[in-house]
């Protein structure tokens, strides 16, 4: 039970949801004796209780109409729309999902919308409930949903780290509407492992593009790859290319549109082989006037891989390995355009880029500075 004192008066603010063994219980601290992970749990709970009535009252102390009523009100009444971090987690995804197709993707929708989901399986298999106080949301129930994601959950280490990144937005949200007077995060830090990117040479490049498949959505597959290995558009720019943005400039072909990712305008000139694959799908009309028949990315991953077998390649082929390959080091084509195209969305990517880029076009760019 909790119970507030101000000024020589008590309130009794009603139960805290928190379930302790009574023979466990130190009166004299009003915690939970020894160290094992229920008992610091349960504490960190508590400790989170009084620091959020504590701010509260600082926030309040000079204000003459401070008392406990309404204290209270800022705690767990009217001031406080939620006392559980589901609903809250609820609304958020609601504001996200008025947003898709405004300022969000509805890929960002999904994301979350997966996140709540592992959030409230997460809470029934760890602590047997199907929510929890947003009081009782600390640092340790969010080192536990790390623990379980990369354990229960299957997830690698960094997807751990960028569900958690995600998690944080969440609670970020919830401290600024008001509802979450704590930060869970407060010590928690973030940091993604290196990971080994792969890459085609170009006899894998070549031995994927003459391959007799015989079956036509692998087929379909593979010149998107290859026209995308060609252009150095991501799979989502491929996916979006409409006839319009097929624009001719001195009797030469250009590709001009923008990046999904980061809104950078590209152009890229057209060589041979891409012109001839959308010669190949010209004669076709596709879904909302789209330049190719794209299958979803998660097909088009599984199609890959079925097409490395077949052509006796041991890599993990993904549509995004086309931007990791030695094609630019013999073709250099439109080398400016190669650099804005490349810029990494953060300062890891960059750099790696960056060095792999001045090593591929270190004579070109020496030219051209001279």
């Amino acid at each position: 039970m909790l119970r507030v004192f101000l000024n020589g008066e008590m309130a009794n603010f009603g139960s805290t949801k928190i379930f302790v063994d009574k023979t466990l219980w130190n009166n004299t601290g009003s915690r939970l004796k020894g160290r094992t992970t229920e008992a610091l749990s349960v504490n960190a709970a508590l400790d989170s209780i009084s620091t959020t009535l504590n701010g509260i009252f600082h926030k309040f102390e000079n204000d003459e109409t401070l008392s406990l009523e309404k204290i209270r009100s800022y705690f767990v009444g009217k001031d406080r729309e939620y006392t559980t971090f589901l609903p809250v987690f609820d609304k958020f995804n609601d504001d996200i999902r008025q947003r898709v197709g405004h300022t969000i993707s509805q890929d960002s929708l999904q994301k979350y919308s997966v996140l709540r989901r592992h959030f409230g399986e997460f809470l029934s298999y760890k602590y047997a409930r199907k929510d929890t106080n947003l009081t009782e949301f600390t640092s340790a129930v969010v080192q536990d949903f790390e623990l379980y994601l990369s354990t229960v959950a299957g997830c690698s280490y960094n997807t751990s780290v960028k569900k958690m990144k995600t998690l944080k937005t969440v609670t970020i949200y919830a401290q600024k509407r008001g509802y979450l007077l704590h930060d869970p995060f407060l010590d928690h830090r973030f940091h993604l492992e290196p990971v080994t990117r792969g890459f085609l040479t170009d006899e894998e490049l070549l031995k994927i593009a003459n391959k007799e498949l015989g079956i036509q959505r692998l087929e379909q597959v593979r010149d998107m790859f290859i026209f995308s290995c060609f252009t150095g558009l991501a799979y989502i720019d491929v996916a979006n290319l409409t006839p319009e943005h097929i624009v001719t400039l001195d009797d030469k072909q250009w590709i001009m549109t923008k990046r999904k990712k980061t809104s950078v305008e590209t152009n890229v000139l057209l060589l041979d082989i891409p012109k001839s694959i959308i010669a190949k799908y010209s004669h076709k009309t596709y879904r909302d006037g789209k330049l190719f028949p794209i299958l979803s990315n998660q097909k088009t991953n599984s199609y890959l891989k079925e097409i490395a077998d077949i052509c006796g390649i041991k890599k993990n082929l993904t549509f995004h390995t086309r931007r990791h390959r030695e094609f630019y080091k013999h073709k250099i084509i439109n080398r400016l355009n190669c650099l804005s195209m490349k810029v990494g969305s953060d300062m890891e990517t960059s750099d790696l880029l960056y060095f792999t880029l001045f090593c591929h076009f270190k004579e070109p760019l020496c030219l051209l500075q001279r």
